[in-house]
């Protein structure tokens, strides 16, 4: 959502239309607000149920600089802790050549009314489109020493690929992830690969999804489906402003 200020000034609209124009082009606002609410099947972080594999409910704000400074916060219900995870994140996001945008920042998980439980976890990722693909690689790292960590450190690598199929709204989307970690961030071995493929339909402000999300945690003993880890089919529809 995009704010700018409105001039009350009434004049003859005939002769006002091109300077009003120009006003209203010269006095945008440098920041963006922009938005979404969101319904899950399921809350997946990384291949791993957040939810006990149960609907959730999240949505998040975002308030962007024309510089590319941004703060933002994202909620989602889960099925641990108190029932509730907010994010906090800041960092800032550049094109440094055309067609290829770097962005570094850091997010902050927080479990309301649970002690000791947050984590902060420094990212930077580099984003770029290839006709109508558009590819996203990144690195997450959680430092140890934090409450929730004790002496583990985790890292995460990953990357994302959409291809918008032209004339449709339909944009088919992959994801591959790879943790690892001595806590139980990074599974039973401390080392998780997660996998998803899917599509998004768009219209309007809507989305609609669908994708197959999995791991390749052990299902030794039942492990893999007692944490949530297992194959699933997701779905979601969400709206943006």
């Amino acid at each position: 959502m995009r704010f700018s200020k409105i001039s009350i000034a009434a004049l003859m609209l005939a002769a006002a239309t091109p300077a009003l124009a120009q006003e209203e082009t010269e006095s945008s606002s440098p920041i963006t607000i922009s938005g979404s609410a969101t319904v899950v099947s399921d809350y997946r972080f990384r291949g791993f149920s957040q939810s006990n594999e149960e609907v959730a409910i999240q949505g998040g704000i975002t308030v962007t600089h024309d510089s590319g400074l941004y703060v933002g916060t994202w909620g989602s219900s889960i099925g641990f802790a108190n029932g509730t995870e907010i994010d906090v994140y800041g960092g800032y996001s550049k094109e440094i050549v055309p067609g290829l945008t770097a962005d570094v920042g850091a997010t902050l998980y927080l479990y309301p009314g649970t002690s000791g439980s947050s984590i902060i976890e420094p990212y930077l990722s580099l984003k770029g489109t290839v006709g109508p693909a558009t590819i996203k690689g990144g690195i997450a790292w959680a430092p140890s020493g934090q409450n929730s960590l004790g002496d583990d450190a985790g890292v995460y690598l990953y990357s994302d690929v959409g291809v918008a199929i032209p004339s449709t709204p339909i944009t088919l989307k992959g994801h591959l992830g790879y943790s690892k970690s001595d806590s139980f961030l990074g599974g039973l071995d401390g080392e998780v690969i997660d996998y998803s493929i899917g599509a998004d339909v768009t219209w309007k402000a809507l989305t609609l999804g669908i994708s197959y999300v999995n791991t390749d945690e052990t299902k030794i003993g039942g492990w893999k489906e007692a944490i949530g880890a297992d194959g699933a089919v997701l779905f979601s529809i969400g709206a943006a402003f």
